[in-house]
């Protein structure tokens, strides 16, 4: 398989997601934690067959020390896209840079950025990749 294919699959992949978390946004609205829509939509993948993790412990090491600082990412969906969700007013900077620094931690190249807290959930989703 060569680098395109990888990266279409992981783009059809991403649209998935993004469908499920809409499907989740549609039943729900705004307003609720973070932690139920991250049940949901984990329910809403598992309905649609995407196998993912929920609360994937991301291990840190700085020059041969390991901390466990309990990190942890939301979800790990088809062990290649992780997601990051959230229920905020608006996503702020060190929301992308969480995001950006847990891909280079794990050496995933794809991460998706959901905060459910709006009108409209496309307008709450920003696609991130290194």
């Amino acid at each position: 398989m060569n680098h395109r294919d990888t990266e279409a699959q992981r783009d059809g992949l991403t649209e998935s997601i993004i469908g499920a978390a809409i499907e989740v946004h549609r039943a729900l609205g705004p307003g609720l934690l973070e932690s139920a829509y991250e049940q949901c939509l984990s329910h809403e993948l598992d309905l649609r067959g995407i196998s993912f993790k929920r609360q994937v412990n991301l291990p840190l090491e700085y020059k041969g020390l390991a901390l466990d600082c309990g990190y942890r990412k939301d979800l790990l969906v088809e062990d290649s896209v992780i997601l990051e969700l959230k229920a905020v007013e608006s996503l702020l900077p060190i929301d992308e840079a969480q995001l950006l620094t847990y891909l280079k931690l794990t050496g995933r190249t794809t991460g998706l950025l959901i905060n459910f807290n709006v009108p409209t959930l496309v307008k709450g989703v920003k696609r991130l990749k290194l």
